[in-house]
């Protein structure tokens, strides 16, 4: 049986500016360090919960400083689990239709990939919305050693 001291929980408040990413990737990679894991994973992880803030960020607060979003970061041996809670306007990214490549290339749009490197990453994406509070969870199963 698990209990409460054999999961890790760290937290960080951000405000919705493009301009605190940088201090979500610092918080994540002290997050991330000491679970040995690869550098290509701890990069692809970063990349993916930093693509869902700036999102939010951006498209769901725009860019309001007023603003905040919370990630919490929870994980035990066998996952960690990274939940966005934000009050905007709600963004399930799981309903997100993901634009055909052919299309962005053709029109030579930047943007709108993100999410679909979000879903590679990950092996589950859940989202619930209730009382104006969003909850994203991503979810990356850890190789056991």
């Amino acid at each position: 049986m698990k209990h409460w001291q054999d999961y890790m929980r760290h937290e960080l408040d951000l405000a919705c500016e493009k301009t605190r990413l940088g201090e979500l990737r610092s918080f994540l990679s002290g997050v991330l360090e000491p679970k040995g894991l690869s550098d290509i994973v701890q990069n692809q992880l970063i990349l993916a919960v930093e693509e869902v803030c700036a999102n939010l960020i951006i498209h769901s607060h725009g860019c309001n400083p007023n603003d905040t979003i919370k990630l919490r970061v929870t994980d035990d041996s066998q996952k960690i689990i990274f939940e966005i809670y934000d009050s905007g306007e709600a963004f399930n990214i799981l309903e997100y239709q993901t634009p055909d490549l052919s299309h962005v290339i053709k029109e030579k749009r930047k943007g709108g990939l993100g999410i679909l490197l979000v879903k590679k990453i990950m092996d589950k994406i859940e989202f619930e919305s209730k009382n104006s509070q969003n909850v994203c969870r991503l979810v990356k199963q850890l190789k056991s050693k």
